[in-house]
């Protein structure tokens, strides 16, 4: 079994990648590290096995030999990225798309796009489910993320149905763990290293707002489960566990054990005021749901942070 992955050394890439070493008699990853760690291949990277190729995934990829598997995760994926690379996330979520399936139908391949819950936009349907079409601004700043993966599941299912290529779409909610970087501008990593540090915890809007966190580890296996069911249209994966904003922050502050206050500020442009999951197709056809509760999953984490947080002093001084 050969498998190629893009992505891998961003977040849930590279925990991707330890999985399906672990599956795969090799692995091929493509990534152009914009905003990928290559210290996230540590663990993995001097395996036989495994194969990393730098490589903007927007630009045609020739692999030689027989491919199994590809999987497409390559993308920014939080706003402060995606804010700052807005043209190469289109490109990626288009083009890349465009070269992934190329390569899936060449090889005649098994194919996975990573999505996301931002393809719903500011959801008028709450919770979400994949037959929900969203409510999106395709030209707001958000834009170039959401609708680089609409177009994305778009192309993915036009190469399904008119060139018969064995395709799945996972469309990923919030989701947390070891290896988000500290400034990656996601709420959990800016909440948990302003509470180790001791500065204030930003809260944008008044924090009614609401998300649903899942842990990277379950994710990855309802990602493993996805590829092996014989299923086309979108699989939500994410944990239906909702909570605002403003009570996440007052975990993180309990956890951490911080005396951090609360600051306000405005809520950005298009932020959405829900999002949680609707994980019925999910449970019924691959067996899966979250196992990891919110609490058991923070504490992990924090461990992962704490590390995090004392380099960067240590950088500081």
């Amino acid at each position: 079994m050969r498998t190629v992955i893009t992505g891998e050394a961003g977040f849930v890439g590279s925990h991707l990648c330890e999985r399906f070493l672990s599956e795969s008699d090799e692995l091929g990853c493509v990534d152009n590290l914009i905003t990928g760690n290559p210290v996230n291949l540590e663990s993995f990277q001097h395996n036989p096995r495994f194969r990393f190729i730098r490589h903007d995934i927007s630009q045609p990829l020739e692999i030689d030999g027989a491919v199994d598997q590809v999987l497409h995760f390559a993308s920014p994926a939080s706003p402060v990225d995606y804010l700052r690379y807005p043209i190469p996330t289109l490109k990626v979520g288009s083009l890349g798309t465009h070269i992934t399936l190329g390569l899936a139908k060449l090889k005649k391949a098994r194919f996975l796009i990573a999505s996301t819950s931002e393809v719903y936009g500011d959801p008028q349907e709450h919770p979400q489910r994949e037959e929900y079409w969203g409510h999106v601004n395709p030209i707001g700043l958000r834009g170039v993320y959401d609708e680089a993966k609409r177009f994305a599941e778009s192309m993915t299912m036009a190469y399904h149905r008119y060139h018969g290529v064995d395709t799945r779409i996972c469309r990923i909610f919030n989701t947390y763990g070891e290896r988000m970087r500290l400034d990656d501008g996601r709420v959990l990593p800016n909440l948990m290293g302003q509470a180790l540090r001791g500065e204030p915890l930003t809260i944008y809007g008044d924090g009614s707002q609401t998300r649903s966190f899942c842990y990277v580890a379950d994710l990855v296996e309802g990602i493993y489960r996805l590829l092996q069911a014989e299923f086309h249209e979108p699989v939500n994966l994410g944990n239906p566990n909702e909570v605002s904003i403003l009570n996440f922050a007052r975990e993180i502050l309990t956890l951490t054990g911080s005396s951090s206050q609360l600051v306000f500020k405005p809520l950005p442009e298009d932020d959405p005021r829900v999002r949680r999951p609707d994980i019925s197709r999910a449970c019924k056809l691959l067996g899966w749901e979250p196992r990891v509760d919110r609490r058991d999953g923070l504490s992990r984490t924090l461990d992962y942070f704490k590390q995090k947080v004392a380099a960067q002093e240590r950088r500081a001084r």
